[in-house]
């Protein structure tokens, strides 16, 4: 079965990271969240995946086999090559994938790495350019470095599982918020790195662990009085820890409301019929009310529960007091603010029909982002990458029936256009 080489030629954009290739071998959350968000910014992101794909393709809701709503979300504007990476042939097929990339992120184990011969030091010679990015779960000069490692194990190692917790019983937090702070944290390395080659010339590697990035993104506030040595206190911030901090009942909802400075809480005290507490030893700064904020907040709490949230939003609105009603996930797609501003793209998949994404929040001046193109099936576009690496139909053809390379979506639709 031969496959035609494609003709479409790239069309010129002004995304910020236009023209920068992406080879992302991850899976699950953490990396592709990472590689979606180059990829939102304008890179070329070329997903190499198993032959069997990527484990989050099963994920949620399908309309069709291995497009789970995560993967929808979580890798469009990608490009998907299936790779058999335990075969030579497919790591030729990789070698050449990254004899000119820009980027590398990978989120397999070190082990893996190895025997597989994809680590740095082979592949820098291959391309000095690269930069090399690793998202472990733990940094490979400590004792953890050959753990496995999940969202779940990372919350719990790293402070955040006891800290979420209430009355002592450690809890999770009900999003992969390890995986997603790692993959930012990847991509503001990958950032730096490509800033650095614009200087020196040469790519670098990167290590990214998610132990000790969400060790550093809990400490900021939770560290406490162990900042200092000896420790001036224990540790924790104590309006995070306050049972009185949470959305509150009002009469026919609720809100959130966060009454923070001395301005705002003398306001507060004065439209409750309590003056008085602003001139209260205990109130009177941000320290005092912070070792005293669950006197404070049950306060709060109480007074909310007298009025109906569209009363308090006009009344603390206009005392310049932050509040808004809570959400659910499904109010988000009626909310108004992220309707003005166009923050759900509508994207029609060629298989999985209408579908509705979150875009990049973060806009820029001088550029332009491009809609991006829906996710892609498994191995949709290697065949098509094949032949950008320079393979002839031939080859391409032969690696398709020794099982190396995935035939995707181009080969089914020429063998139907053949028949």
């Amino acid at each position: 079965m031969s496959v035609p080489p494609p003709t479409t030629a790239a069309t010129p954009s002004s995304s910020p990271l236009h023209g920068v290739r992406v080879i992302d071998l991850t899976t699950t959350f953490m990396g592709p969240y990472c590689t979606l968000l180059l990829g939102q910014m304008g890179a070329d992101v070329v997903k190499v995946e198993a032959p069997e794909g990527d484990i989050v393709r099963h994920i949620g809701p399908e309309r069709n086999a291995g497009m789970g709503t995560i993967f929808l979300n979580a890798n469009h504007g990608k490009r998907s090559i299936a790779l058999d990476l335990k075969d030579g042939r497919g790591r030729q097929v990789m070698d050449r994938l990254l004899g000119d990339a820009d980027i590398f992120v990978t989120n397999m184990r070190p082990r893996a790495v190895a025997a597989l011969d994809l680590g740095f030091d082979r592949l820098s010679t291959l391309n000095s350019r690269l930069v090399y990015c690793t998202l472990t779960g733990f940094g490979s000069a400590g004792p953890y470095r050959d753990f496995p490692a999940y969202d779940d194990v990372i919350q719990a190692v790293s402070g955040l599982a006891v800290t979420q917790g209430d009355l002592g019983a450690p809890a999770y937090v009900r999003t992969p918020i390890a995986d997603k702070v790692s993959g930012l944290m990847g991509l503001a390395g990958v950032l730096a790195a490509l800033v650095a080659r614009n200087v020196t010339g040469t790519g670098q590697a990167i290590e990214v662990p998610m132990f000790e990035t969400m060790a550093e993104f809990m400490l900021l506030d939770q560290l406490g009085g162990l900042v200092f040595d000896p420790p001036a206190g224990p540790p924790g911030y104590p309006r995070m820890a306050s049972p009185y901090r949470k959305p509150y009942r009002t009469q026919d909802g609720y809100l959130g409301v966060v009454v923070y400075t001395d301005r705002q809480w003398r306001s507060f005290f004065e439209l409750v019929g309590h003056p008085e507490l602003a001139d209260d030893p205990r109130f009177r700064s941000i320290s005092g009310r912070t070792k005293n904020i669950d006197e404070l907040y049950q306060l709060v709490e109480d007074k909310l529960a007298e009025r109906s949230n569209t009363e308090w939003m006009d009344i603390l609105s206009g005392l310049n007091i932050p509040c808004i009603p809570v959400l659910s996930v499904s109010d988000l797609l009626e909310d108004p603010h992220l309707d003005a501003v166009d923050f759900f793209q509508r994207v029609d998949h060629p298989t999985e029909g209408l579908l509705r994404l979150p875009r990049l929040p973060i806009s820029f001046s001088a550029a332009q982002l491009e809609p991006g193109v829906p996710a892609p099936r498994l191995g949709e576009h290697g065949p098509a990458l094949a032949y950008e690496l320079g393979y002839s139909e031939g080859e391409v053809d032969e690696l398709i029936h020794l099982g190396v390379l995935g035939a995707g979506a181009a080969s089914e639709a020429s063998a139907k256009t053949r028949s």
